[in-house]
């Protein structure tokens, strides 16, 4: 209630006897239940006239989720991100998906041929191993890999 626990009610209750004094204090506690007593009814009126304006859908609204009590940050936080991000994968399948028809269609070229010279080079160069630069040591065994490294030094 308003952030005040017993101790601190206790202490108003006990000021308010000492500053109003005896004589006027059941005038203004009369006072004040009266004041409780009409916050209720216009409370009980504003919803009673909400209920008469909005009609039948005044049944269906769901109060809850306009409790601000409900919003909990961590929850919020927790909840979005368990969610799946399909929509941020999503290019990212499509872009695979592409890659890999146009992987298949390589494939298909290289291995689907007739027999021929055609053929032949295109099968050269699928077995050739990629050479980027020739090792740069002229003899030993890694100048006949014709690799990018050089064996010896790794």
């Amino acid at each position: 209630m308003l952030g005040i626990n017993g101790w601190e009610a206790l202490i108003l209750i006990v000021l308010g006897v000492v500053v109003l004094g005896p004589e006027r204090l059941p005038e203004y506690a009369a006072k004040l239940a009266q004041g409780v007593r009409r916050l209720r009814v216009m409370a009980e009126g504003a919803k009673v006239t909400l209920k008469d304006q909005l009609g039948p859908e005044y049944q269906d609204i769901n109060w809850r989720q306009y409790d601000p009590r409900q919003y909990d940050p961590r929850r919020i936080v927790r909840e979005a991100l368990a969610e799946p991000l399909d929509y941020v994968s999503q290019p990212f399948r499509e872009v695979a998906d592409e890659v890999r028809s146009v992987r298949d269609e390589v494939r298909g070229a290289i291995d689907g041929p007739a027999a021929g010279a055609g053929a032949a080079t295109a099968q050269n160069t699928a077995a050739a191993p990629a050479t980027l630069v020739p090792s740069s040591t002229g003899s030993g065994p890694s100048a006949d890999l014709g690799t990018y490294w050089d064996r010896d030094a790794t």
